[in-house]
C-alpha cells in the first residue's frame, strides 16, 4: 500500500475571529494529534472565514485530495454562523428542518427555565441527506455528510463542546473508517548546521549515482513513503519521518530503514529522537560519565542554567551558575583580571574563556562553560555586531572557544546561545 492509497483527512477551521487572531486555532492541533494516533495522516488544514461561498469551496478544495474532510466553527445561531448553509450549497441540497432537532433544542432551553431565542431555530436545519450529530453540551448539533465516496464531519468550534463530540460521536466511526491502515512517525532532532544545509546533505546523499544506470529516489522527494518532512526552531532542525503501510510491522520497518540512512548521512548532526532536547541528551551523557558542569553566562542571562536545570535529576550533574553581567561581576566572581577585560572587550574570546576557566575552577567541576555576546537591540557595532557570541567550554583536555553571529530578535539569540554552548559540550562527552 503506497500513501496514495491510504486514507488521508484534511481540516477545515472556520471563522473570522481565527483570521484576525482575535481567537488562537487549536482545534486543528488537537484533531490532527487524535486523526494520527488511528494512523489517518492529515495532509491538509485550512483557516476560512464566514462566508457560505469560500467555505462551499474550501470544502471542495479539501475533499479534491483527502477522503476525510472535518470542519469546527460556524454552527452557532446568529447570522455570521454560516457552516450549515456553505455544506448545503457543497452538496447541492436544500436545508432541511429536523424536528427532533427542534425539541432537543427546546428542551435545552426549557430545562435551564430559559425562554430559546428564535434565531436558535436555524441549528435544528441540516442539508438534505445528512445527519446530525449529538452535542450533549451546547444546542448546536454536528453535521455528518456523504459525497463521491468521501467522508465530512462538521463540529462546533467551541473547544469544550469540539472534544466532547469528536470523542464520544466520530471517534470511534473515524477509527473504522481507517481500517487497517497504519502511519508509524519517527523525529530525529539536529544541531550544527541549517535547515538548508542539512536538507542538501540528505539530497546529495541520495541523488544518483555517479557512472550507474541506477536511479536513487531522493530522501526528501514529496509523495514519497516514507514521507521526510523538515522543520527548524531555535537552531534545532527536526526531520520526520512518516511512512504508511498495510500494517503497524511493516510501517516500522520502512520508518527505521530511512532512520539508519539519515543516521548514516548526517552523523553527529543528529542527537536525540522523537521529544528529546539538548538540554535532555547533555544531562545523561553527564550523568552516565559521572561528570559536574558549572556555567558562567553574560548576554545570556542564566538561560542556559535554566535550560540544564529543567531536566529533572540535573543535581546530579549541574553545581554552580552564575550571571555575570557587568565587567565587575566578572570580576569579583570569577577572577577574571580587570586588565584582560579592558585590553580585549567583554565580548571577546579572551573574556570568555576566562569565564570558563575561572567557573571550573571555583565550582571544581569537570566542565564549565562561558557565554558572553551583544543580544541586542543595541550595543553592536561595525566590528562587534549584534548577535556576536563568543563560547567557551573548559575541562581538562583543554579550553575550546568558538565565535557565532546569530540572526534575529534579542530572545531568538539569547536561546541559540545556550542552545549552541549544549551543543558544544555533547559533541565533547
Amino acid at each position: 500500500m503506497n500513501f496514495r492509497a491510504m486514507r488521508k483527512a484534511s481540516i477545515i477551521s472556520i471563522g473570522n475571529e481565527l483570521l484576525t487572531g482575535q481567537t488562537a486555532s487549536t482545534n486543528a492541533s488537537y484533531l490532527s494529534e487524535r486523526l494520527l494516533s488511528i494512523d489517518i495522516p492529515v495532509i491538509s488544514s485550512y483557516t476560512i472565514g464566514d462566508d457560505i461561498d469560500s467555505i462551499a469551496r474550501v470544502l471542495k478544495l479539501a475533499s479534491s485530495d483527502a477522503d476525510l474532510v472535518l470542519v469546527t466553527g460556524g454552527l452557532g445561531p446568529t447570522d455570521d454562523d454560516l457552516t450549515r448553509q456553505a455544506f448545503a450549497k457543497f452538496l447541492g441540497v436544500k436545508l432541511k428542518l429536523e424536528n427532533e432537532l427542534l425539541e432537543r433544542i427546546q428542551d435545552f432551553f426549557s430545562r435551564r427555565d430559559l425562554q430559546m431565542p428564535e434565531k436558535t431555530k436555524i441549528q435544528a436545519y441540516i442539508p438534505a441527506g445528512a445527519k446530525a450529530v449529538d452535542n450533549n453540551l451546547g444546542t448546536a448539533p454536528g453535521i455528518r455528510a456523504e459525497s463521491k465516496g468521501k467522508l465530512f464531519f462538521s463540529m462546533p468550534g467551541v473547544p469544550l463542546e469540539m472534544k466532547q463530540m469528536f470523542e464520544e460521536s466520530v471517534f470511534a466511526e473515524l477509527k473504522r473508517f481507517a481500517g487497517k491502515q497504519t502511519v508509524v512517525v519517527l523525529k530525529l532532532n539536529c544541531f550544527g548546521a541549517g535547515e538548508s544545509a542539512i536538507a542538501d546533505l540528505v539530497e546529495r546523499a541520495s541523488s544518483p549515482l555517479k557512472h550507474t544506470a541506477r536511479m536513487a529516489v531522493p530522501l526528501m522527494k514529496r509523495g514519497r513513503n516514507p514521507l521526510i518532512n523538515c522543520t527548524a526552531q531555535y537552531g534545532v532542525i527536526t526531520l520526520t519521518i512518516i511512512a504508511t503501510a498495510e500494517d503497524k510491522d511493516k510501517a516500522q520497518r520502512i520508518a527505521k530503514r530511512c532512520e539508519k540512512t539519515l543516521r548514516n548521512i548526517l552523523g553527529e548532526l543528529i542527537y536525540g529522537a522523537g521529544e528529546q532536547t539538548l538540554a535532555e541528551v547533555v544531562g545523561t551523557k553527564l550523568a552516565q560519565q559521572k561528570k559536574t558542569i558549572a556555567v558562567a553566562e553574560s548576554c545570556t542571562g542564566g538561560t542556559l542554567a535554566k535550560l540544564l536545570t529543567d531536566i529533572p535529576g540535573a543535581s546530579r550533574y549541574f553545581t554552580y551558575g552564575w550571571v555575570t553581567y557587568s565587567n565587575t561581576a566578572k570580576t569579583s566572581e570569577l577572577g577574571i583580571e580587570a586588565d584582560l577585560i579592558e585590553k580585549h572587550g567583554a565580548v571577546s574570546p579572551e573574556t570568555a574563556e576566562a569565564m570558563a576557566k575561572g567557573a571550573r575552577k571555583r565550582a571544581g567541576t569537570d566542565f564549565a562553560i562561558g557565554i558572553t555576546g551583544i543580544a541586542g537591540p543595541d550595543g553592536g557595532s561595525e566590528q562587534k555586531p549584534v548577535g556576536l557570541v563568543y563560547i567557551s567550554v573548559d575541562s581538562d583536555n583543554g579550553c575550546e572557544t568558538k565565535h557565532f553571529t546569530f540572526a534575529h530578535n534579542r530572545d531568538f539569540i539569547r536561546l541559540q546561545a545556550a542552545q549552541t554552548a549544549l551543543n558544544m559540550l555533547r559533541l565533547k562527552l
